[in-house]
């Protein structure tokens, strides 16, 4: 059996392939789209949106991983991992995103930064300019230079 990458926590809702759902998707473990939803989905656990999967609406999840077609706001707890067939056309929020070599996005992240500081922070007394202490050029001597 082929390894899909989640783990199986027992509590897993499937949408599959050629199934088309309009509403709202409330669990508290895994679900997989495989199908059409146009809608939301409400989770602590994970969200999975195979290669033939598509969502129109919002997700709000642990995670995300995701191979299909989102167009959504996404908000994750955890992470949002987009693997190399997958698009998302939308606004994210979550602490860390990953994306595969192939892997699409167009719109807004927010990664929790709220401020930018002013100042760049001062380096502790004890510590000195590196830049001080880098080597000098250096020249061969008595040796002719290779054209």
């Amino acid at each position: 059996m082929k390894k899909t990458g989640y783990m199986d926590d027992g509590n897993i809702t499937l949408l599959a392939k050629g199934v088309e759902l309009k509403g709202e998707i409330k669990v508290e473990g895994t679900v997989r789209i495989d199908g059409r939803l146009e809608g939301d989905v409400h989770t602590k656990g994970e969200v999975i949106v195979g290669e033939d999967g598509v969502v129109k609406g919002t997700i709000h999840a642990g995670s995300l991983i995701s191979s299909g077609r989102i167009k959504a706001t996404v908000t994750a707890t955890e992470r949002i991992q987009l693997l190399k067939t997958a698009i998302l056309i939308g606004e994210i929020h979550c602490p860390a995103i990953s994306m595969e070599d192939g892997a699409k996005f167009q719109g807004v992240s927010d990664m929790g930064v709220t401020a930018w500081p002013e100042e760049v922070p001062r380096l502790s007394g004890n510590v000195r300019d590196l830049a001080f202490h880098r080597g000098k050029a250096v020249g061969l001597i008595g040796k002719e230079p290779d054209l």
